[in-house]
């Protein structure tokens, strides 16, 4: 069964403690995807300049790779199998064995995925553009109709500096809104050209992604989705005011 192509926004470190509809949602979501053979994803929190590259432990350690956050989210483990077999199948990728998996990769595949079964691969986010992270996400298709998932992790509206932190259920901010409109729809039309060109057409660009590195997974499940499959809302709405948590996958 062909696995789905993915995207899904990690929030802030603190959705690792759940509760809330997000972690619902993407907890709704692992359950009807349970059976895939690996994940492969590809994180905002690791991005490197060419060639990429993907781990090839065969368990993967953690990267906490955040400050000032309670102490509970540094005890919290996911202990997924790696697979250097499947890394070694990455197109174009130097083998990673030093690196764990960061927070925005295991962030939200311990939400879906909480029992860690499923064999985990992270793959560097290309520091060079959308169009290679496009490419790359092509590079990865085939793998799905070997029942690997393929993701993307990020943010759609990330910008860091504007973010309401004291306020998790704010209102939502009316530029957030109207940049993550702007881009839900070009996705629902897979108007990839559009959205490659983001920047210089979509309204409040610079203020929503005032860096590139969250914005651009997306290109890696554009790039896996095949034009004929279903496009699945996972999520849809905002924490602290202006951090988008839409999460989406194409289906076959």
């Amino acid at each position: 069964m062909r696995g789905p192509a993915v995207f899904l926004a990690h929030g802030s470190p603190m959705s690792a403690l759940g509760g809330d509809a997000h972690a619902a949602a993407l907890k709704h979501f692992g359950q009807a995807h349970a059976g895939a053979r690996g994940i492969v994803i590809v994180s905002a929190h690791w991005q490197t300049s060419a060639p990429v590259r993907a781990t090839a432990w065969e368990h993967a350690p953690l990267v906490y790779d955040f400050g000032g956050f309670p102490e509970e989210l540094y005890r919290i483990r996911y202990p997924a199998a790696g697979d250097p077999a499947l890394a070694a199948r990455i197109p174009g990728a130097v083998a990673e064995v030093s690196r764990g998996l960061d927070h925005g990769a295991w962030v939200p595949l311990r939400l879906a995925w909480p029992d860690a079964r499923i064999p985990v691969v992270q793959v560097s986010l290309p520091a060079t553009g959308p169009q290679e992270v496009f490419n790359l996400g092509r590079g990865l298709r085939p793998l799905r109709d070997e029942g690997i998932i393929v993701i993307g992790s990020g943010g759609i509206v990330h910008n860091f500096g504007l973010v309401h932190f004291s306020e998790k259920n704010s209102g939502i901010d009316p530029w957030a809104a109207e940049f993550d409109r702007w881009v839900a729809a070009r996705i629902a039309g897979q108007d990839i050209e559009g959205l490659l060109n983001y920047r210089a057409s979509a309204p409040e660009a610079e203020v929503a992604v005032p860096t590139p590195e969250h914005f651009d997974p997306i290109f890696i499940a554009l790039g896996a989705a095949w034009p004929d499959e279903r496009l699945e809302t996972i999520y849809e709405g905002f924490h602290y005011g202006n951090l988008s948590m839409r999460s989406f996958a194409w289906v076959a």
